[in-house]
């Protein structure tokens, strides 16, 4: 796969937008195209035996806009709950696939997880449901490194965080969605005291904070040409990724566009505004005044 133009989202939140080398075919006709049906799960087999879940939503992936991937983080799943509305899906027609990475929900385990079979897992889904000549990927939370090594090479910064449902790392807002959330089930301690799946939680977390062959504040623009954005996104109260600490990358790196929500925590996509706000974002260009931190010069 070629990756020529990308847009990042972190946080939190990890996009990128894939295009292959040969010209793209004209977009589909404006009317929004029918909704799917209610989620189903289905399972592709992959090139070393594994089988990954998962579930579509959004308009038919052949009449669709756009095209999304989103990719969840540690101890969560494809049920992860992605607070985008239908409504929004159908006007900007919006095919969104949500997958089990492995080892979680109903995906095979990978002894074998790496930096790179992460990324390769994302690659040959997209390939094997024809996804196309472009599409989208946003990485929640821990489920961002995954998409940081398919970019690492056209100077995309990564992002990683990890769950915990510890009050000192969550805000109020956080720890309700933990509470409420379907796809955060994962993490329970019945769930937690069952081998496989503590097992590939462990995996999980060595990768994502084992060695990197690349430090991010090294990087230059990759879109010079502006082509092509970068952005943060950024909750005010998150406790796990401080708000200093991702100001001070976007003031390092200023070709980032860095976003803040107020009264955010670290868990932004399970809140219907931000999500919304994220999305189209990601694939209009929008920039939301509301969003527009007030940093003193």
């Amino acid at each position: 796969m070629v990756f020529k133009k990308m847009v990042v989202l972190m946080m939190g939140c990890l996009g990128l937008e894939k295009q292959p080398t040969q010209p793209a075919p004209p977009p589909p006709p404006p009317p929004a195209a029918p909704s799917l049906g209610p989620d189903s799960t289905a399972r592709i087999r992959l090139s070393d035996g594994r089988f990954l879940a998962y579930t579509e939503r959004g308009v038919p992936k052949n009449k669709s806009n756009y095209r999304v991937i989103a990719v969840h983080g540690f101890g969560s799943s494809k049920e992860m709950n992605f607070m985008v509305s239908q409504d929004l899906l159908d006007e900007l027609n919006i095919y969104l696939l949500l997958f089990d990475r492995a080892g979680y929900g109903e995906s095979d385990p990978n002894p074998k997880r790496s930096l790179k079979s992460e990324a390769s897992d994302i690659e040959e889904l997209a390939d094997k449901l024809q996804l196309g000549t472009k599409f989208y990927v946003l990485g929640v939370s821990l489920g961002c490194y995954p998409i940081a090594v398919l970019v690492a090479n056209s100077e995309i910064v990564p992002s990683s965080t990890v769950l915990d449902r510890n009050p000192a790392f969550f805000s109020r807002k956080d720890l309700e969605v933990l509470k409420n959330t379907p796809g955060y089930q994962l993490l329970s301690q019945n769930k937690i005291r069952n081998r496989s799946v503590f097992d590939s939680l462990r995996r999980d977390f060595i990768v994502a904070f084992g060695k990197w062959d690349f430090d991010p504040m090294d990087l230059t623009n990759p879109y010079p040409q502006k082509e092509s954005t970068v952005h943060i996104w950024q909750g005010y109260e998150d406790k796990v990724v401080p708000f200093q600490l991702q100001r001070y990358v976007s003031s390092k790196l200023p070709w980032i566009r860095y976003h803040e929500v107020p009264d955010g925590g670290h868990l932004l996509v399970y809140d219907s505004a931000v999500c919304e706000a994220i999305l189209r974002s990601l694939v209009l260009g929008e920039d939301p005044p509301l969003y527009r931190p007030e940093i003193a010069n």
